[in-house]
């Protein structure tokens, strides 16, 4: 019996009972834990909110694993109904299927390990993959032994317009290259679809009118009428210091591109930020202050690494919380000081890139609570010089 014929059939998961330390409030938590280490907060009816809210979105949402892997995360976001997962590794569809193996893991990364289809399709039984040159097809067709139930997208780069953050510069291809690609694909007896990205953090429902409509021109180019059309993630996260349109803005507008594409191509999504960033919030204590210097148990190489990035300009939410000496967690009011923020490694470049605005009160062992970073705070962290922070709690149901 070959590898396809003897894939496992999907059973429904069975999720441990959790194990973590549930707290009513993150007050709470600092009162009874007093915890000198960085914890994890996650809010289960956050994530359940996020995901309701792509009830709404025309199609299949897709949880891109890439914006943070870590397995109470993705708990979270399986007991909020997601099923659909967009992996980007081989790494990334294991954890998956082991965790989850009812769930639907979509291969939508264009460049792969030579050998990563193979054992995708062969041992995992993906069939949703995406290329954006003639090589990567190729390599496709030869490790899947070109099998006919592929459903394949090719990737077209979109014009940054909208977003922090471009992604079509290292991925992609221009409509004509891809319509001739799209005809490779239908000459294989694979099924073609469409995808692309129009940038993380996009504040302008407008960007994915755009690309739909690149992407209606390059199916006509082809001539194909295509299967499926993937748009991608880049739906925002609400930080401090972007305006967020409301999401059903989103949603409404790209319904309307939808309605200029010939047939009825199946719609997915791919949200990271958007599913997970309110789910989890960051309790940090501050080590050290001098003058309007702060030293941090977490820093750039843990929690922060997305404050680095250029063009970067959202601010996360923050708190600050004071011991008092009854034991009690104090809330303080809003801040309006700047303060340099250093994280706890030997390096200098461990600082934040900008000040961040606290109490002119605060000292050491007070509590910094950062909220919103659930997105690729997890999955940029390093343990270097040490310094891992891995502690979780749940907050509230």
């Amino acid at each position: 019996m070959n590898d396809v014929t003897a894939r496992e059939k999907p059973k429904p998961a069975k999720i441990a009972a959790d194990t973590l330390p549930r707290f009513a409030s993150v007050q709470e938590l600092i009162e009874k834990t007093k915890p000198v280490l960085p914890v994890y907060c996650l809010f289960p009816e956050k994530f359940a909110d996020a995901a309701r809210r792509f009830q709404d979105f025309p199609g299949d949402t897709l949880y891109a694993v890439k914006a943070n892997p870590a397995p109470h995360v993705l708990d979270q976001v399986y007991a909020a109904g997601i099923r659909h997962f967009d992996t980007a590794s081989l790494a990334e569809i294991a954890l998956v299927r082991r965790r989850y193996p009812d769930a639907q893991c979509h291969f939508m990364a264009p460049v792969r390990i030579a050998g990563a289809a193979q054992t995708a399709f062969h041992r995992h039984g993906v069939t949703d993959y995406v290329v954006d040159c003639d090589f990567e097809l190729d390599k496709l067709l030869a490790e899947t032994g070109g099998a006919k139930d592929l459903r394949i997208f090719v990737r077209i780069s979109t014009p940054l317009g909208g977003a922090l953050l471009e992604l079509s510069s290292k991925f992609g291809t221009t409509p004509a290259d891809a319509a001739r690609l799209l005809k490779r694909i239908t000459e294989a007896g694979a099924t073609p679809g469409i995808t692309f990205h129009v940038g993380s953090q996009c504040l302008s429902p407008f960007s994915y009118a755009q690309a739909i409509e690149m992407a209606r021109r390059t199916a006509d180019i082809a001539g194909i009428g295509i299967a499926a059309l993937d748009i991608g993630g880049g739906f925002p996260g609400p930080y401090h210091n972007n305006d967020v349109p409301p999401y059903h803005w989103y949603f409404d507008t790209i319904r309307e591109a939808l309605a200029t594409l010939p047939g009825k191509p199946k719609l997915m999504c791919e949200p990271g930020r958007a599913l997970i960033a309110e789910g989890v919030s960051l309790v940090t204590q501050v080590i050290l202050r001098k003058d309007d210097k702060l030293y941090l148990n977490d820093g750039i190489y843990g929690s922060f690494d997305e404050l680095t990035l250029p063009g970067w300009t959202a601010d996360y939410p923050l708190r600050v919380f004071s011991p008092d000496g009854d034991g009690r967690a104090v809330l303080q009011p809003a801040g309006h000081t700047p303060f340099r923020v250093y994280g706890p490694t030997c390096d200098t470049l461990d600082v934040l890139p900008k000040p961040l605005m606290l109490p002119e009160t605060i000292k050491a062992g007070d509590y910094i609570v950062v909220d919103a970073i659930g997105a690729y705070s997890v999955a940029l962290r390093t343990n270097f010089n040490g310094f891992f922070p891995d502690e979780w709690a749940i907050v509230g149901n």
